[in-house]
């Protein structure tokens, strides 16, 4: 299984964080004391793979804390959505589902401890229509009209088919009947059943036939959701991947007394700093394969006068002890090379009797020094690239790993090394992580990025929208860590002569980024030099913006607006004779100019096929009777097709939905091939692409 999505409420800080969507990885953005940790120890506690009990003096908000020590079970504190993915067809079964019906679980954990299943993808019906039970009766009155009557049976048909019609007529003015007032239906009709009908009758099987139809619609809306069978909540729990928290990464020493080493590796009652290095000590050893106890016993020496043989037999141990050194040194330094990349650095392992140490050097520094003599930085990246890549391959496989402000000690490349390490151990393990590092969020995939900030009720919120205002206008907070992180790659992209498109907002960045990506993978562009594409957030702002991207040689950067009545007055006020692009005309582009004529105030949303944009929408929004994709107007925009759609359905829209649809689209299409797209589509594409290297 894989988690989509979770929601923390009645936490510590957090009162109701709103869904926050989860990517292979996530980071969750936000000053200090934003209540990041908090998100973190909540979706921990779901269900850890170690420790992660559930405290209610700590865990349960001050205001709530009498309420919730009442009545545990009556508060929930996580709610997670997982994508059951291969699993679907397994538990669907077991929940008496379809597979579809079974692609999501979404599991709830409460402050006593108990869970609840549900299956968002399973519509459970609780009621009936009016409609159909008027229809139902409808029929078993004309086939008990059209009915032949035994010689018994006089009259019979016209009182049966009166009494329906007056059942019928009992009911309430509702559309919808509920469990009951169908069972008091179902109960009436049997009341007409004759107590002796003839042996032969055909018409009073008709009504034990309705009874039997109404008994069937009975149970389905009174059936008890699948997931509240215990047996299928025992399966969900099972399946789903246990969390495993850090905060502490547990730095090594660079001596280590190795009896102690052998002490602590069994116990299980150290504080959380020293269980933390035991930890780190233990897959040190178990990386390179070596036990510490066996290089302890090789380098003992016993006391007294010691044989010619015995002397000999203690020298070969200690010689072995060395080639086993020697060898466990050259594998962590060959495999650590692979991923730090600040050095090509030189790690030896040594004994002392019953001391271990740790020597570095590098191609700068070639003379060895003990790993508590180089930098921070160095001791935790090592630390944690062994704890993490051992245990993600053993304990924790197949576990979400929650990494609380994970590097903040290491220099601002290796935060970027870091973001590399993330990637990779995403193949086996989703990862969330907390920072307010903009070195820590990568400007290249900004849709992984989630606000974490403090309303202004006081709690914990977050969102996807990096746009969103905080309400704190002297503290910008989050926000200004993606800035920066959007700034410094703007300006490392300029510096080594990358193009800068400017965009309106950060949709049109997902969009215009998944095209370039299918474009290049596919061979139908080849860019003379990298493109980025910075939002400027809107239109009043792309002057401001351009003018601060502008080159050295005084050329501003390609502009692409929208084709509404913001972009083409942006585009003449710019183009003016004393406006930014008075000489550079043709750098600023309309999306219009490359859609289909018949579409008027084109939007960057246009370039794409409508239905694949429609398609993410209604998965979106689930809520509306008639889908977006089955009322689409080629000739109309699509932002105000969805507009005029979402009016008609009386469906509010999330407020930040052009934001979130796109970041959707761009992650699905980044799996997809260019030939899923018509030619006239990419033509599109290559036409405008072509027109960024002017």
């Amino acid at each position: 299984m894989k988690l989509s999505r979770f929601r923390v409420t009645n936490f510590r800080s957090v009162a109701d964080s709103g869904w926050i969507d989860v990517d292979d990885v996530t980071a969750l953005i936000g000053i200090n004391e934003s209540g990041k940790s908090n998100l973190l120890l909540a979706l921990w506690k779901l269900k850890p793979a170690n420790e992660g009990e559930i405290h209610l003096t700590s865990d349960c908000p001050r205001q709530l804390f009498t309420e919730i020590r009442h009545d545990p079970s009556d508060y929930a504190f996580i709610d997670a959505e997982f994508n059951t993915e291969e699993s679907a067809t397994r538990l669907g079964h077991h929940a008496g589902l379809s597979a579809d019906d079974a692609s999501k679980v979404r599991v709830t954990r409460f402050f006593n401890g108990r869970y609840k299943v549900t299956f968002p993808c399973h519509r459970q019906e609780t009621t009936i229509t009016r409609r159909w039970l008027i229809d139902r009766f409808g029929e078993y009155a004309a086939r008990i009209r059209s009915g032949k009557e035994q010689k018994q049976e006089s009259g019979l048909k016209d009182r049966l088919s009166k009494s329906l019609d007056e059942i019928i007529g009992t009911l309430p003015p509702n559309d919808s009947v509920g469990v009951k007032c169908l069972t008091s239906v179902k109960d009436a009709v049997g009341k007409i059943v004759p107590r002796r009908p003839a042996k032969t009758s055909k018409i009073t099987p008709l009504v034990r036939q309705l009874i039997n139809e109404l008994e069937e619609r009975l149970n389905e809306i009174s059936a008890a959701p699948p997931g509240d069978r215990e047996s299928v909540s025992r399966s969900v729990i099972a399946a789903i991947p246990p969390f495993v928290y850090y905060a502490h990464y547990g730095n090594l020493d660079s001596e280590i007394y190795l009896p102690h080493v052998v002490d602590n590796l069994q116990r299980n009652d150290l504080g959380a700093k020293e269980m933390a290095k035991a930890r780190t000590l233990r897959v040190l050893f178990s990386f390179v394969g070596l036990e510490a106890k066996e290089i302890l016993d090789l380098g003992s020496e016993p006391s007294g006068r010691l044989s010619d043989e015995r002397v000999a037999e203690i020298g070969e141990q200690k010689r072995e002890r060395l080639i086993l050194l020697q060898s466990a040194s050259a594998k962590l330094t060959t495999k650590f090379r692979d991923w730090w990349k600040q050095g090509d650095y030189d790690f030896r392992f040594a004994t002392d009797g019953n001391h271990f140490s740790i020597w570095v050097k590098d191609d700068r520094r070639p003379a060895e020094v003990e790993l508590e003599n180089r930098s921070s930085g160095l001791q935790w990246f090592l630390s944690f690239y062994l704890v993490f890549l051992v245990e993600s391959q053993e304990d924790h496989s197949g576990a979400v790993l929650l990494l609380d402000e994970p590097g903040m000690s290491l220099h601002p490349h290796a935060q970027r090394d870091l973001s590399v390490f993330f990637d990779n151990l995403a193949t086996k393990n989703q990862i969330l992580y907390t920072s307010h590092s903009p070195f820590l969020v990568d400007a290249d995939r900004l849709e992984r990025a989630r606000k974490v900030f403090v309303a202004k009720d006081g709690t914990t919120k977050a969102t996807s929208d990096l746009r969103h205002n905080e309400g704190r206008d002297e503290q910008e907070g989050a926000a200004y860590a993606v800035h920066s992180a959007l700034n410094l790659s703007i300006g490392e992209s300029i510096l080594v002569g990358c193009r800068a498109v400017l965009v309106e907002g950060v949709s049109d960045l997902y969009y215009l980024t998944a095209i370039k990506s299918l474009l290049i993978a596919a061979g139908k562009i080849k860019p003379s030099r990298e493109l980025v594409f910075p939002p400027s957030g809107g239109a009043k702002n792309v002057r401001v913006v351009a003018s601060i991207l502008t080159g050295r040689d005084g050329s501003p950067p390609n502009v692409l607006l929208d084709s509404d009545s913001y972009g083409r007055n942006t585009k003449k006020a710019l183009t003016s004779s004393n406006g930014l692009y008075a000489e550079h005309g043709g750098r600023v582009l309309e999306v219009g100019d490359f859609v289909d004529a018949v579409v008027e105030d084109a939007e960057v949303e246009d370039l794409w096929p409508q239905d694949i944009l429609a398609k993410e929408l209604d998965r979106m929004i689930r809520d509306a009777e008639v889908p977006l994709g089955d009322c689409l107007e080629p000739s109309v925009p699509l932002v105000r097709q969805v507009e005029l759609w979402a009016e008609s359905q009386s469906t509010t829209l999330p407020k930040h939905w052009k934001v979130e649809l796109a970041r959707r689209v761009k992650d699905r299409m980044l799996r997809s091939d260019i030939q899923d797209f018509d030619d006239a589509i990419v033509d599109r594409w290559r036409k405008l692409f072509g027109a960024f290297e002017r």
